[in-house]
C-alpha cells in the first residue's frame, strides 16, 4: 500500500512511533562515534575513535563527516609532535541530541520489556552514569 493511501494516525494514537529516533544518530557506526565521544569529553584523536569504534579509516571518515553536517561533532585539525592529527569531539548541541536520543531509546527498552511482560525496576534506567563533560 503507497505511504499516501495509509490512514494517518493522531500522534496521541501512535504510542510507539518514537518521533526522538534520529535516524542520523541510529546508525550502527554513527551510534559508536556518539558513543566513545560522549565517555570521552575532551575529545578523541582520529586513530583512537577508528580503534574504539571498529572502523576503516574510509568508514569513519565519512561518518564523521555526516555527523558534523548535522552539527554533531567538530573535527578540529592540527600537528601533534609534527604529524597531523584530527581531534573528535561531540558539540554542545550533539551531546544535547545524543543524550535526548538515548532518553528515547530508553523509552523503546522499557516499552518493549513492557509489552513482552518482563518486569522493570522501580524508576527505571537511572542516565546519572552517563559522562558529563570535564
Amino acid at each position: 500500500m503507497p505511504t499516501s493511501d495509509r490512514p494517518q494516525v493522531p500522534s496521541s494514537q501512535a504510542r510507539f512511533s518514537y518521533e526522538g529516533l534520529d535516524r542520523i544518530i541510529h546508525e550502527r557506526a554513527r551510534l559508536s562515534v556518539l558513543t566513545s565521544l560522549v565517555s570521552h569529553p575532551r575529545g578523541l584523536a582520529f586513530p583512537d575513535l577508528k580503534r574504539l569504534c571498529g572502523l576503516t579509516d574510509g568508514n569513519l571518515s565519512r561518518h564523521l563527516a555526516v555527523l558534523q553536517e548535522a552539527d554533531l561533532v567538530s573535527l578540529e585539525k592540527g600537528y601533534d609532535q609534527n604529524r597531523p592529527q584530527t581531534l573528535c569531539r561531540l558539540t554542545p548541541s550533539g551531546r544535547t541530541r545524543f543524550l535526548d536520543y538515548l532518553g528515547v531509546l530508553e523509552q523503546v527498552v522499557r516499552d518493549a520489556a513492557q509489552a513482552a511482560g518482563k518486569p522493570q525496576p522501580a524508576g527505571g534506567h537511572d542516565r546519572s552514569s552517563l559522562a558529563k563533560p570535564a
